[in-house]
């Protein structure tokens, strides 16, 4: 098998080749110790205040994409064959501020200035894509920015105007794109990458196939696909990782497609992947996964991640138990399909055998007839992470319930469904006595704890809030609403 002991990555305008490289080794510590590149602001180590944002292009099929991430939390080793732009390579051809830093020039939007240069690479990846944004798009692409100064409304406004500041087909990451394309294409050589051993070893397998081969040799490496969680590890709880075995990068991973009913979802499909599609045919998900973390998180984070790593509070798992997602684990050339609730044994525990992964999930495309919702609770409305989040699918026919799944997260040491609720209510009249009736169930199904989000008293209280949200909203009295929609 062909094999090489360095990593490739172009830095702003440079190639870079690097054979020494901890699998620990974060893209921020890189960029200010190694490279001196300190325009990228370490704030809180976790990916959460935005001031390390920088953007990170990969071709995927042939199509150079650019997403903001958090260089906190994101691996060097996980860079192999991606383009690097930090906020030092932002400029005119004249060498003037670029436009967005102009804006926010002008507009006066920077205080202390700590968190600007994250803001300004958040926004333009924002530009980039959108060059004329609503004032909605620029609210949704600063979620993952905290300006300590409360400096929003002109940050805001400097967003709304950049297009009046130039062009976004003449920036450079716009006309060079030529160049940068073959650049990569030329560092993804088809090679399984392999640096240093014992507690310094990292990998990058050249295909899902390789990566199955690794991991069944080696059951015990850290598998890191968008660092949103081993990224903790590593600044807050100072874990050893390695060996590591980096997978950001296998495409096969991150397919996507409708057949026979069911949305299938590669593993490696991130947060931001996934809005696109699961909006348009499940909108409550779409809903759901805007409210996870910010745009830096929803674009590095994957859905078989939020999985594998079996969090009762992980967002993702309690709404696709509800409708019904299988789960395909994969061990070597073996496969084997389970419902996903089945797949959650305890607290840390899954059902997983050593060297097996998830490779996809399969997601049923709830019918006409069914009734689907899904809510998050915590304490801040965006980039928090979840107390109580309650998933329904509920099929009422002729003023009855014929069938009913429902499923928490943060409630229990798994995602859970409520299967004592679920059978008060199916074969029962759809009405408020009814739903009022079952709620004396959740205590058969749940016996939540307190910790430092919320306590079991107010968790249980919500979880039964939620079932009375449900029906007050299948009965066309929505009590969602937002600033953006009509009242």
């Amino acid at each position: 098998m062909k094999a090489r002991s360095e990593i490739r990555f172009l830095l702003n305008g440079t190639p870079v080749a690097l054979g020494n490289v901890r699998p620990d080794e974060t893209l921020l510590d890189y960029l200010r110790l190694r490279q001196r590149l300190t325009g990228t602001k370490e704030g809180c180590a976790e990916g959460d205040c935005g001031a390390c944002t920088i953007l990170v292009g990969r071709l995927r099929k042939g199509e150079l994409v650019y997403e903001s991430v958090n260089a906190c939390i994101r691996f060097l080793g996980s860079l192999d064959a991606c383009h690097v732009v930090t906020v030092e390579h932002l400029k005119r051809a004249d060498g003037s501020l670029h436009p967005v830093q102009q804006a926010l020039v002008d507009h006066h939007g920077s205080q202390c200035g700590f968190c600007t240069p994250g803001f300004v690479m958040s926004l333009y990846a924002l530009w980039m894509r959108e060059p004329k944004p609503s004032e909605r798009a620029v609210e949704k692409a600063l979620q993952g920015n905290l300006c300590r100064c409360t400096g929003y409304e002109p940050i805001v406004r400097a967003a709304l105007s950049v297009s009046t500041y130039g062009d976004a087909v003449s920036d450079p990451l716009a006309t060079e794109r030529a160049a940068v394309i073959a650049a990569l294409n030329q560092m993804k050589d088809g090679a399984r990458v392999e640096i240093g051993s014992g507690r310094d070893r990292l990998v990058i397998p050249t295909d899902v196939d390789d990566f199955a081969t690794i991991l069944e040799s080696e059951p015990d490496a850290t598998v890191v696909a968008g660092a949103t969680d081993v990224g903790l590890w590593v600044t807050k709880f100072m874990r050893e990782i390695a060996p590591v075995v980096f997978i950001g990068g296998l495409d096969e991973l991150r397919d996507s497609h409708e057949e026979n009913g069911a949305i299938h979802i590669g593993a490696g499909v991130s947060y931001s992947d996934a809005f696109s599609f699961l909006a348009k045919r499940i909108p409550a998900l779409g809903a759901l996964i805007d409210r996870i973390g910010g745009e830096q998180v929803r674009n590095m984070g994957t859905i078989g991640g939020n999985i594998a790593n079996g969090s009762p509070i992980g967002d993702t798992p309690p709404p696709l138990i509800a409708l019904g997602a299988t789960l395909t684990l994969r061990k070597g050339s073996a496969r084997r399909t389970i419902p996903l609730e089945d797949f959650f044994i305890d607290y840390g525990k899954q059902n997983r055998a050593p060297g097996e992964f998830v490779e996809a999930v399969h997601v049923p495309v709830p019918d006409a007839a069914s009734r689907f919702a899904v809510w998050k609770i915590s304490k801040r409305r965006d980039e928090d992470i979840t107390a109580v989040l309650g998933a329904f699918d509920l099929t009422i026919a002729d003023g009855r319930v014929e069938a009913a799944r429902i499923a928490y997260g943060g409630m229990a040491a798994t995602p859970k469904r409520a299967k004592a609720v679920e059978a008060a209510l199916v074969g029962k009249a759809w009405t408020e006595e009814t739903v009022e009736a079952a709620l004396s169930a959740y205590e058969k199904d749940f016996q939540p704890i307190s910790d430092m989000r919320a306590s079991a008293d107010y968790r249980m209280m919500a979880a039964k809030n939620l079932l009375r949200r449900f029906y007050v909203e299948s009965m066309g009295n929505p009590a969602n609403l937002s600033r953006y929609e009509a009242a």
